[in-house]
């Protein structure tokens, strides 16, 4: 990390943290952040993903960018792969504030944003002007107050999702009340038929993933899978964030909303195991939660993963953390003489 980088997120920590977000956007959108400008790359870290070429498996989660606003920086950040949004087919404002929430003795936040976007055609008509670049997908939600949520992603498939490059469902945030309903079986295999109906009428046909929560039993995990199989999803992202507190001694763990960071990192890593047997290796799986180091990363390869994102990480770290793993991984990949596809899911049993 460089001394301007430290000096800026020391002085970010200063802020409220929902305005040191949006200012860290601006600022990226400003070109004053220090960036690779280009993603990490090698023959070692280059991977295919649902017939998306990454340059290297470290990706950018949602949450992030909610609104499109520094698409290009992040191109340049030195991730392979982002994921923008949570886009939904209205705009809406979120959950009343303050929402975001610092744990920094636990490297960790919790927030309860609720979807806050300025819906999907603004969303869309940014991406439309993005350049050429890495892989840059899309996170879908539905309306706090719409009357047929299953409907509304459906409906940002149709309004955006000719302009990312993938589109993820999202039924896992723990922000808009019973949203992570649409994760049992009968649901969730509904919603994926209207997504897959509104994908097959794009002028190109995107891969769809799926992002699952953290807080789910074995069977609900056995369920998913099959859902996913039947629907041939291309991709599942595991996980979002948690509802549990465990192991969390700040004083800010009273507030509500999901936790993400450090804490999230055993569970996430154990749901994406599970996940890895109950699909048999079959769909791709990209992990996250708790990732802040390349050996974080590794393990969720090792444990089945072919990609990772991160997020709250940069909170802490800083954006030339993205680089920093990439360049670690391929290292040791180098060092053990490894691929990343003998990587995935080699270590799967211990997690078990």
């Amino acid at each position: 990390m460089s001394l301007l980088e430290k000096i800026g997120l020391r002085a970010l920590h200063c802020l409220d943290p929902e305005h040191a977000h949006d200012l860290s956007i601006k600022a990226l959108s400003c070109g004053v952040v220090p960036l690779p400008g280009y993603p990490m790359t090698s023959d070692r870290l280059r991977t295919n993903i649902a017939g998306l070429d990454l340059p290297n498996p470290v990706g950018l989660a949602a949450g992030y960018d909610k609104n499109a606003r520094a698409v290009a920086p992040l191109m340049h950040a030195g991730f392979g792969f982002i994921e923008l949004g949570a886009a939904t087919p209205r705009p809406q404002p979120g959950n009343p504030k303050p929402r975001l929430f610092r744990l920094s003795a636990d490297r960790a936040i919790i927030n309860r944003f609720g979807f806050n976007n300025e819906g999907a055609a603004a969303i869309a008509a940014r991406l439309a002007k993005r350049p050429p670049g890495i892989p840059v997908g899309l996170n879908i939600g539905a309306n706090k107050d719409s009357a047929d949520r299953a409907a509304d992603f459906a409906e940002v498939v149709r309004i955006a999702g000719a302009f990312a490059d993938f589109l993820t469902v999202n039924v896992s945030s723990p922000n808009t009340e019973k949203l992570r309903d649409l994760q049992g079986a009968n649901a969730l295999a509904a919603l994926l038929d209207g997504v897959m109906d509104a994908r097959g009428r794009l002028p190109q046909a995107r891969p769809v993933f799926v992002k699952i929560a953290p807080d789910l039993e074995i069977a609900d995990i056995a369920d998913i899978a099959a859902v996913a199989r039947e629907a041939k999803v291309d991709a599942i992202i595991a996980t979002n964030t948690t509802l549990s507190r465990d192991g969390i001694a700040d004083g800010q763990a009273s507030q509500t909303g999901g936790l993400s960071g450090a804490p999230l990192f055993k569970r996430s890593t154990q749901i994406l195991a599970r996940l890895y047997r109950e699909t048999n290796g079959e769909i791709p799986l990209i992990g996250v939660g708790g990732i802040s180091s390349a050996d974080d990363a590794w393990t969720k390869l090792q444990a089945g993963a072919s990609a990772v994102q991160l997020y709250s990480a940069l909170i802490y770290q800083g954006f030339s953390l993205a680089a920093k793993i990439a360049t670690d991984l391929d290292a040791r990949l180098q060092n053990q003489k490894l691929s990343l596809q003998e990587l995935t899911g080699s270590k799967n049993g211990d997690w078990l």
